[in-house]
C-alpha cells in the first residue's frame, strides 16, 4: 500500500485496472466522469464540483484519497459513503479476481468505486487522481472534461524532479478531444500543458484569466467573496464552509468548470445553485482536513499540508491567528522534502513532533532532530494519540492549536480528539 510504504506498492502501468475493470464489465463507462489531478487543491476541487453536481440534481459519485479516518471515505454518493456491508460483498465476490491479478491496493479500490458508481447508477462521478496522471490508476476513465488544478513539487522520486517533468506526469489525464481546464498558470508548466492539448487535439482552457475573487470576510464558519467574472464584469456573491484562504484557488477553477461545462452543453448546470452550493460543502460531501476548525475555544484547526507549497499556505493563515500561545501538532511521512516544509514553520510555536502509526512515517525522534536544526522546539511523541493528548492538556482557552503534515497524521487526530470528547462527554 503506497499511504503505508511509499513508491515500492506502486504499479507502474495500467494493465492491473483494466483487467480488473474488464472483468467487471467495465463500470467506468456507466457514467460521464470529471476527472481530475494537480499536486495541491485536487481533492477540495473534487468536493466543490461534487457539491455543485448534486445541488443541481445529478446523481454524483465522488473517488478521492486518501482517506482520514474511514475507507469509505473514497467513494460516496450524494456525499453518502458506500455501506460497510456493500465493501465486504465487493471484496468476497471478488477475491479470486484479485488473487489473479495481483493489483496494488490502490487499484482495487478505483474499481470497486467504479462498480459502485455503476451498480447505483450515478450520472455524473468526480474522480481525483491518486498519484501523477499518465500512469495513474483512474486514468482509464475517458472524461467530459479534465482539470489540473496546479503543479509544485511533490512526489519527486516518482514524478521527476522538475515543474515540467512533474507537469508531464499530470498532462497524462488530458485525452483526445476532451477539454481541459488548468486551473493556475505556470511560466514552468504551461508549455507543456499546451503540447500535450495539441498533440489531442483537445481544446485547452484557464481558470485564472476568466475569474477573479475578491475576500469581504472570513468568520469561523464562512469565507465570504465578491467572484468576479472578468469578461462579463459579472460580480456574484459568494460564501463557503470552506475556511483556508487557498480555496480561492479551488474555487475559482470550480467556477470556471461550471461555467465550461454549462456553456458547452456538457452538463446543464444552474449557476446560482452552483453558487449556493459552495455554502454547504461539507455537508454535501463530507470534506474534512482542510482547514478544518475542530474547536473554536481555544482554538484547535487541523490542516493535512503535507508538502511545501501546501505547507507555505497553512502558515500564511496560521499566522494571522490570533493568540496567546501556538502550538503545533505535526508529523511527515518520510518521501517529503521535510526540512524544506519546516523552514516555513514558527519559531515561537509550541512543537509536538509525532509520527502516525504507519512504515512510511517519518520517526518523531527523527522529525524533531531537523525541526530543532531550524530552531523549531519542542518533545517528541510516540503516538499522533500521545501528542495530541499533552497538547490538550497545555492548551489555555487564549491559546491556538495547528494539526498538520500529513493526511495520517489529521486522521489519527481527529480520532482522538472525538474519542476523548465521547468519552468524557464535553467540548474539546
Amino acid at each position: 500500500m503506497f499511504s503505508k510504504t511509499g513508491k515500492d506498492a506502486i504499479k507502474k502501468d495500467l494493465t492491473n485496472i483494466r483487467k480488473l475493470c474488464e472483468a467487471l464489465d467495465n463500470p467506468q463507462t456507466a457514467f460521464k466522469t470529471l476527472h481530475i489531478a494537480g499536486t495541491n487543491g485536487k481533492g477540495s476541487t473534487s468536493h466543490l464540483l461534487a457539491a455543485v453536481l448534486q445541488n443541481n440534481g445529478y446523481k454524483t459519485g465522488l473517488y478521492t484519497s486518501p482517506h482520514l479516518v474511514d475507507f469509505r471515505e473514497r467513494f460516496r454518493i450524494d456525499g453518502a459513503m458506500v455501506r460497510e456491508d456493500w465493501v465486504v460483498n465487493f471484496v468476497n465476490q471478488n477475491r479470486t479476481l484479485i488473487e489473479t491479478i495481483n493489483p496494488s491496493f490502490f487499484e482495487v479500490t478505483v474499481a470497486m468505486a467504479f462498480k459502485a458508481f455503476a451498480e447505483a447508477n450515478v450520472d455524473v462521478a468526480v474522480v481525483e487522481t491518486g498519484l501523477g496522471g499518465r500512469l495513474d490508476s483512474t486514468n482509464i476513465v475517458t472524461p467530459i472534461l479534465s482539470i489540473i488544478t496546479n503543479i509544485s513539487y511533490d512526489h519527486q522520486d516518482v514524478l521527476g524532479m522538475t515543474l515540467p517533468e512533474i507537469a508531464r506526469e499530470k498532462a497524462g489525464i488530458i485525452k483526445p478531444n476532451i477539454p481541459v481546464l488548468i486551473g493556475e498558470e505556470q511560466p514552468e508548466t504551461e508549455r507543456v500543458f499546451l503540447e500535450a492539448a495539441m498533440r489531442n487535439s483537445s481544446k485547452i482552457y484557464y481558470a485564472q484569466p476568466v475569474w477573479d475573487l475578491v475576500k469581504i470576510n472570513q468568520t469561523n464558519q464562512y469565507q465570504f467573496f465578491k467572484a468576479i467574472q472578468r469578461a462579463h464584469r459579472d460580480i456574484h456573491d459568494l460564501k463557503t464552509d470552506l475556511l483556508g484562504n487557498y480555496q480561492q484557488h479551488n474555487i475559482r477553477t470550480v467556477l470556471a468548470a461550471v461555467e465550461l461545462l454549462d456553456t458547452t452543453s456538457l452538463l446543464k448546470i444552474d449557476f446560482a445553485k452552483a453558487i449556493a452550493a459552495m455554502s454547504t460543502v461539507k455537508k454535501l460531501t463530507g470534506l474534512r482536513g482542510r482547514w478544518d476548525v475542530l474547536n473554536e475555544t481555544p482554538f484547535i484547526v487541523a490542516d493535512v499540508a503535507h508538502n511545501p507549497a501546501g505547507v507555505e499556505e497553512v502558515m500564511r493563515q496560521w499566522y494571522n491567528i490570533p493568540a496567546a500561545h501556538k502550538k503545533t501538532v505535526v508529523g511527515f511521512v518520510k518521501d517529503k522534502d521535510v526540512k524544506k516544509a519546516l523552514a516555513q514553520f514558527p519559531e515561537d510555536n509550541e512543537y509536538y513532533f509525532c509520527n502516525a502509526a504507519i512504515p512510511r512515517a517519518l520517526p518523531a525522534n527523527e522529525l524533531k532532530e531537523i525541526a530543532t536544526s531550524l530552531g523549531l522546539q519542542g518533545n517528541a511523541y510516540d503516538s499522533v494519540k500521545e501528542a495530541v493528548s499533552a497538547a490538550r492538556k497545555d492548551l489555555q482557552q487564549e491559546d491556538a492549536l495547528l494539526i498538520t503534515g500529513s493526511f495520517f497524521i489529521v486522521g489519527e487526530a481527529i480520532q482522538a480528539l472525538e474519542t476523548a470528547m465521547q468519552s468524557a462527554d464535553i467540548s474539546l
